[in-house]
């Protein structure tokens, strides 16, 4: 059979000729059988329409099973009865019977939130409403979840039971792919829209973080976040404590520099960053100090964060180029790591905070350092050091120390420290491997 033939074989206008050819007896013959069987498996393979495929298969029922009626209740996507798409098969002379059934089904009113245990209370109900006929259950299913749900009503109480037709086995089997191939379409469909928010959700995150570090006269920045996922909830940014003033002038005003970490990643921690970071941008503009900024930024954040039972870690602190101090305050991240250059050592950059989101009222401490020429300050988040590789390990902190010592003692520029610790990392975690959490980085370097 060509293409065209099986095409036109499950046609609207076959379809209507079928309906209204009253002989039965062809549909005996094997070869016949075996053509809609081929016609059925082909519109199974090149599925386009649900509603006109429970049509076909109500024809086939009603001309094969033409003593019988037959109900069909199809599950959507979603599980909840499909209502729209549930069939009834019967020949003419049960037209009577068939109008009851519809409006035993508009009386039952099935609720959208479907549970499976209603079903037995509608086939309970049923059964009651049709006592005169032998009513026949069975589940749709495929690959062992439920599709819906066949209903064959038949006058002859005694008569053989339809489960046992071959013809039947075949029909219904045909209709449980049909059912999933639907689901399967619909599912994919949802994914691929899921997919594009996500996509647009997290190109407008990324325009959220600095698109390029700011300059601020005797610094050397470099900066970047690496997502596990589209989203992410790491955060870092810089920004002027000085509005309105040139650009010259702003190298030598007091710079905000803060790296954050939302717990978790995804569509969740990114949503929460982004909250955060219109929050953190509002109070650096007060010009208060760090302790300051990190207690009134738990306090307006605090809600929202218990609801959403996350909670963030924070670093914030800010640099005079003037003085060369730095001042700082920590809700509980990971310490910066401060490379002296006139020591020739790593220290931690911390001060006592307890992360935001955990503790109304909470008290936060404030560091000061006077940064001298050539000294470094490492920001990340716990991406990094939480990383591991095919064995198990961890990249850990202990690691990034060594290596950001090794690279403090050469003459890289900011970038370059950067692009050399994250080759490390992705040469640890080896091919093929996704870090298991964001991963962001600053280098912060006098000159």
């Amino acid at each position: 059979m060509t293409n065209n033939q099986k095409e036109q074989l499950f046609s609207n206008k076959f379809i209507q000729k079928f309906l209204d050819d009253e002989s039965k007896v062809f549909l005996k013959d094997k070869y016949k059988f075996a053509e809609i069987a081929s016609s059925l498996a082909y519109y199974l393979k090149s599925f386009s329409n649900i509603d006109k495929l429970l049509d076909y298969i109500c024809l086939i029922l009603k001309h094969i099973f033409y003593k019988k009626i037959i109900l069909i209740i199809p599950l959507n996507y979603e599980g909840d009865i499909w209502n729209e798409n549930i069939k009834i098969s019967a020949n003419d002379e049960f037209l009577k019977i068939q109008e009851e059934i519809i409006v035993f089904l508009n009386q039952f009113n099935f609720s959208k939130n479907f549970k499976k245990k209603e079903i037995l209370t509608f086939e309970n109900a049923l059964k009651n409403n049709f006592t005169e006929y032998k009513i026949e259950t069975n589940k749709i299913l495929s690959r062992g979840k439920c599709r819906g749900f066949i209903y064959i009503f038949s006058k002859d109480l005694l008569g053989e039971n339809i489960n046992d037709d071959c013809n039947f086995n075949f029909i219904q089997n045909c209709l449980a792919v049909g059912l999933e191939n639907y689901c399967l379409i619909k599912t994919k469909k949802r994914h691929e829209n899921i997919d594009r928010e996500i996509s647009t959700g997290a190109e407008i995150q990324s325009q959220l973080l600095p698109d390029y570090c700011p300059i601020i006269y005797g610094v050397d920045l470099a900066a970047h976040c690496r997502p596990a996922l589209q989203l992410g909830g790491d955060y870092y940014d810089f920004m002027c404590l000085k509005t309105n003033i040139s650009e010259e002038r702003k190298e030598k005003a007091r710079w905000a520099l803060v790296i954050g970490d939302v717990m978790g990643k995804g569509i969740p921690a990114g949503l929460l960053m982004t909250m955060l970071r219109g929050m953190l941008r509002a109070e650096v503009l007060t010009g208060l100090p760090p302790d300051r900024i990190l207690h009134d930024l738990n306090q307006l954040a605090i809600n929202d964060l218990d609801q959403s039972h996350r909670f963030v870690t924070l670093f914030y602190s800010d640099y005079d180029p003037r003085t060369r101090k730095l001042r700082f305050s920590n809700a509980a991240h990971n310490p910066p790591l401060l490379w002296k250059s006139s020591d020739q050592k790593i220290i931690k950059l911390d001060a006592e905070g307890v992360v935001l989101g955990l503790q109304k009222d909470a008290a936060y401490n404030i560091g000061e350092i006077k940064l001298n020429e050539n000294d470094l300050v490492l920001y990340y988040t716990d991406g990094v050091i939480d990383t591991s590789n095919a064995l198990g390990e961890r990249f850990d902190e202990e690691r990034l120390i060594k290596i950001f010592t090794k690279l403090c003692k050469q003459s890289y520029t900011s970038q370059e420290i950067l692009n050399r610790i994250f080759k490390k990392l992705d040469d640890f975690t080896g091919q093929n491997r996704h870090l298991e959490d964001d991963a962001s980085m600053i280098v912060f370097q006098l000159k």
